[in-house]
């Protein structure tokens, strides 16, 4: 119940009562930080655009200058690490659970839960989903409509259903 109290109910009704302002840079800004108390850590210059959902934000720790489009949705049912300089376009899912089958339904399967890192200076384009236990390495660019479920290793261009490495860049 704390944790309801500390973290998510005032950073959901920060992020409803804000829904309404457009994603200029003035507002970005004010909702970034009306929101950096609201997780596990934060560092400044945070941007968060309009409809963003996080579950578990205890488990969410942000660094400096991230930035993070409309629609995007996080579940930290374990820690994910957002480094330094990390963009998210829009409408990405970021969930560091897995549903699991139980008795041929995934219904009541008990969720596999593992950690998530995205480094430093990442790209994450649109419309992608980044799965648990994945860890991104810094300088990588993530294409849109991608699903990343492993390790993307530094500075590489990953695309795909499933991702894969296109390039080094």
């Amino acid at each position: 119940m704390y944790t309801n109290l500390r973290y998510l109910w005032p950073l959901h009704a920060i992020l409803v009562l804000t829904n309404w302002l457009p994603d200029n840079v003035l507002f970005l800004r004010l909702r970034g930080a009306m929101i950096r108390p609201f997780f596990g850590s934060c560092g400044k210059n945070f941007r968060v655009g309009r409809n963003v959902t996080f579950y578990n934000s205890k488990n969410i720790h942000i660094g400096s200058n991230v930035y993070v489009a409309l629609g995007n949705w996080f579940n930290a049912s374990e820690v994910i690490v957002i480094e330094d300089e990390v963009m998210f376009g829009p409408k990405s899912v970021i969930t560091s659970s897995n549903h699991t089958k139980f008795e041929g339904s995934f219904r009541y399967g008990i969720p596999q839960s593992q950690p998530i890192k995205i480094g430093k200076g990442t790209w994450v384009s649109s419309n992608c989903t980044i799965t648990a236990g994945s860890q991104i390495e810094s300088g990588c660019l993530i294409a849109s409509n991608t699903v990343v479920r492993n390790i993307v290793p530094k500075n590489s261009l990953y695309g795909g259903v499933p991702g894969k490495v296109i390039k080094f860049i």
